[in-house]
């Protein structure tokens, strides 16, 4: 056994590189499909339910695609395939998404686009792992999280920018306006040349050269067997959660209640037949079968990181759907998505969004110093309240500039929710399986974000009238509860804490 040796600094900015592209797309969708559904003539209500296909693809296309780039090996390696295949599906869906001529197909291309977001993106992850050595690691993943605030807040800003320039920002009822259009060109642009740029600077170490090295905490990890799998218990697990998917589905049918809640329902119902599969599989053969093992199987440290996740996302996915009906509404004064108030209210939304991403990198340099002196749970739960604190802010304040110093606290809390619960994590995941576990703790990004897509609408007609901003109260609230759940993780040994500390 041997160790991994140690990339230089500008091999290591080559392999997070293509990460620049991917949020760069991702924060253009975040910050503006919202405003293109709107635009195109969608209903506040109805966003949340449109917005279904961006965490159900990473909860579907996620672990599959990291359990198939666990076992792949070609030409071009074995995780830079999927960077390229997913860039390119993602490069042509910017392209057409502002072009879209009905909201119909807006919604089945940020389905595809999201699709294509993670199908590069879950790879990226396991990257670090596979490359680096255990003590660089944390430099990799620094790397990553430089170039997703740069990505983003170049992002963010562009329509706002081009709308500083001259540029049309108010197109004709039903249309797109200039500023969007652009922006988006120029995403898919810089999201194909930043993963090509990755693809062709880096390589990749072999299967059975991996399994040489004895850098990580596991470098090997057992298939599923019908030996190792509890029957009885997936078994009363999938019964249980089955029945309770149908009961749900009788009582919105009877009460008449909102259909997006049929999704909720829906999840429970497939998370209980998935189960009652596993009980009777047989071995470990079939794709589905192991990622399903390897989900039954996980560590204990990511189940009980699971409710920190999803409290998490569950805010945040609330604050981007939701910021810019919010915004528009009560600080602009305007729901007509073709007036001039709503489209600059929209641009100033895509300022917030650049500002968080800046305060986040901000947060980068401080972030190590709290984990030092504080520990990693304790920074957690203050990082992701502040957030809460920024977002319950919305309530009061009413001068749309102000909004830049909520922003502070938001970016606090993102610097460390895309950090902070991956160092609590780090030292629990065997090497073999880094792919497709690093794609099943994205379950716990993904399942917050379609109860939220379920039930914001119908909790926002139900008990505050419709009011977009009360979605940021709920988010603020969540990102609070999501910080003390965070005490209930086992903190890691001293060593493994120093080596994290400059996780961002």
């Amino acid at each position: 056994m041997n160790r991994k040796p140690e990339l230089s600094f500008w091999q290591i900015w080559n392999m997070c590189f293509g990460f620049l592209g991917i949020q760069f797309g991702f924060a253009l969708q975040n910050a503006n499909v919202s405003r293109i559904f709107q635009t195109l003539g969608a209903d506040v209500s109805d966003i949340p339910s449109l917005w279904i296909a961006a965490p159900l693809t990473g909860l579907l296309v996620q672990p599959l695609i990291g359990h198939l780039s666990d076992r792949t090996w070609g030409r071009l390696g074995r995780r830079r395939p999927y960077f390229l295949a997913g860039a390119v599906l993602a490069a042509l869906a910017l392209l057409w998404m502002p072009n879209a001529p009905a909201l119909w197909v807006a919604a089945g291309l940020l389905w595809i686009m999201d699709a294509s977001f993670n199908v590069s993106m879950e790879p990226f992850r396991a990257f670090v792992g596979d490359q680096l050595p255990t003590q660089q690691r944390a430099q990799g993943y620094a790397m990553q999280s430089f170039f997703i605030g740069a990505g983003a807040v170049v992002a963010s800003l562009l329509p706002w920018l081009l709308a500083k320039l001259g540029v049309d920002n108010v197109s004709a009822v039903g249309g797109i306006p200039d500023t969007v259009k652009y922006a988006f060109y120029f995403g898919g642009v810089v999201l194909l040349g930043s993963v090509l740029w990755t693809v062709c600077t880096t390589r990749e170490y072999p299967p059975d050269t991996l399994l040489t090295f004895d850098d990580d905490n596991a470098t090997s990890a057992p298939e599923l067997s019908a030996e190792m799998l509890d029957r009885r218990a997936a078994w009363r697990k999938g019964v249980a959660w089955a029945v309770v998917g149908i009961v749900a589905v009788v009582l919105i049918l009877q009460l008449e209640l909102d259909h997006s809640l049929y999704l909720l329902a829906g999840g429970f119902v497939a998370y209980g037949l998935s189960l009652l599969w596993l009980s009777r599989a047989h071995g470990g053969d079939g794709m589905i079968t192991q990622v399903l093992g390897d989900l039954h199987a996980m560590p204990e440290a990511m189940r009980r990181l699971a409710w920190v996740q999803f409290f998490s996302w569950f805010a945040m996915f609330a604050m981007w759907i939701y910021t810019t009906p919010a915004v528009t509404q009560v600080h602009f004064g305007s729901t007509d998505p073709h007036s001039i108030a709503y489209n600059n209210g929209a641009n100033w939304v895509d300022v917030l969004f650049a500002v968080y991403n800046v305060f986040a990198a901000l947060a980068a340099v401080v972030i190590p110093w709290m984990v030092r002196r504080w520990g990693l749970r304790v920074s957690h739960l203050i990082n992701v309240s502040l957030g809460g604190a920024g977002l319950l802010s919305f309530l009061l304040i009413r001068d749309p500039d102000w909004l830049l110093l909520s922003m502070f606290g938001v970016g606090f809390a993102w610097a460390s929710i895309l950090s902070l619960p991956y160092a609590l994590l780090s030292d629990n995941l065997p090497a073999a399986k880094m792919g497709v576990y690093m794609g099943i703790f994205n379950f716990f990004i993904v399942i917050p974000q379609l109860l939220a897509a379920s039930v914001l609408g119908v909790l926002l007609k139900l008990f505050f009238h419709g009011q977009p901003i009360w979605a940021l109260a709920l988010g603020g609230a969540s990102l609070i509860v999501a910080g003390l759940c965070t005490l209930r993780v086992r903190e890691p040994a001293q060593d493994v804490m120093a080596t994290s500390a400059s996780l961002v």
